[in-house]
């Protein structure tokens, strides 16, 4: 089970995530609580190069956004609508990890991996979870909204995804992530996946 725990903020959340043993971390170039900046996050990243893969979330950024945030973080995945795949450069679209909302329709052929997320992105509520395992069955669905250490052991069960991602429901308060609440998610999804194997 891949598990992404996403809006990292500080250092401590990034060793947070790392010592939980999380296959990435994302860091928020969106309005936010959990916005930073290129230079910020590429910091923050640097000790979890060749560790997790490093993620830069987006929504509906423009194509210098995008340039800039290559250039300074250089993040292994970029994260935005499928939407905003028709606007990214080449470069941009090579390492696309596309967002579909549970509102939006999957187009076909499918993308091989799909973000698939409710709504409004960091509200907090979870994705319809009967149409994210529709979904789950024609692509690799990494299921994001609204999970938490106490849901995402039947959400894995619901939907059977690829993998599962977290950002406030790991977080102390607004924008601080909680490494207590970082290695129960980890246990709790991974125990779930088990169950499958």
């Amino acid at each position: 089970m891949f598990v992404k725990i996403c809006g990292l903020t500080t250092p401590e959340g990034v060793a947070a995530a790392l010592d939980a043993g999380a296959d990435a971390i994302g860091f928020v170039f969106a309005p936010s609580v959990r916005r930073v900046t290129p230079a910020a996050a590429a910091a923050l990243a640097a000790p979890a190069r060749g560790r997790a893969l490093c993620v830069a979330v987006t929504l509906h950024p423009t194509a210098d956004e995008v340039e800039g945030i290559l250039d300074v973080f250089a993040p292994d995945l970029l994260q935005t609508d499928l939407a905003d795949a028709e606007t990214l450069s080449p470069r941009a679209r090579a390492r696309l990890l596309p967002v579909l909302r549970e509102s939006g329709m999957l187009p076909v052929p499918p993308p091989a991996r799909v973000l698939y997320e409710g709504a409004v992105s960091g509200a907090g509520r979870t994705a319809d979870w009967t149409r994210a395992h529709a979904v789950a069955r024609r692509t690799e669905v990494l299921l994001a909204g609204g999970l938490n250490p106490d849901n995402v052991g039947e959400a894995i069960r619901t939907v059977r995804p690829w993998g599962v991602d977290v950002s406030s429901g790991v977080e102390s308060a607004p924008g601080v992530k909680s490494p207590t609440k970082i290695a129960a998610f980890l246990t709790a999804a991974r125990a779930a996946a088990l169950e499958h194997d």
